[in-house]
């Protein structure tokens, strides 16, 4: 992992229940913070993926966060955070699966998964929007 202990822990203090696949807390004390938008399953030249399938955008969005990372040098062992939307919340096993292909489980982000009406478009099921550190 290249984040460093020095700049960036992520604590899961023992007064909070234990919960996996997310930190409680993440403190960041130096360095650079890049803020990622909402990614949704659209491919590079603009088309949906996996209509009406909730595993192929989801995979799609993490591809999308991965490119977006990748565009300041960073990749997911820097994401601090993650906020998720979602349109059927039945399907967090499904989002759980894919997002731990992805981020860092042994020190995974401070998440917050929440279910709304709607999207931007009908068709789009997920959306993440991201927060990474990068160290000085």
């Amino acid at each position: 992992m290249s984040t460093d202990p020095n700049t960036i822990r992520f604590i899961n203090p023992e007064t909070l229940p234990s919960m996996p696949g997310y930190s409680h807390v993440v403190e960041v004390t130096r360095g650079r913070t890049i803020y990622i938008a909402g990614q949704i399953a659209l491919n590079q030249v603009g088309a949906i993926v996996g209509m009406q399938d909730f595993r192929a955008q989801t995979q799609q969005v993490f591809e999308n966060l991965k490119a977006a990372l990748a565009a300041v040098d960073a990749n997911f062992s820097h994401v601090v955070k993650l906020n998720i939307y979602v349109v059927d919340i039945s399907q967090v096993l499904i989002l759980r699966e894919v997002r731990d292909h992805y981020v860092n489980t042994a020190n995974p982000p401070a998440s917050t998964l929440v279910e709304v009406r709607k999207l931007a478009r009908e068709e789009f099921l997920i959306e993440i929007e991201a927060i990474a550190h990068l160290p000085e």
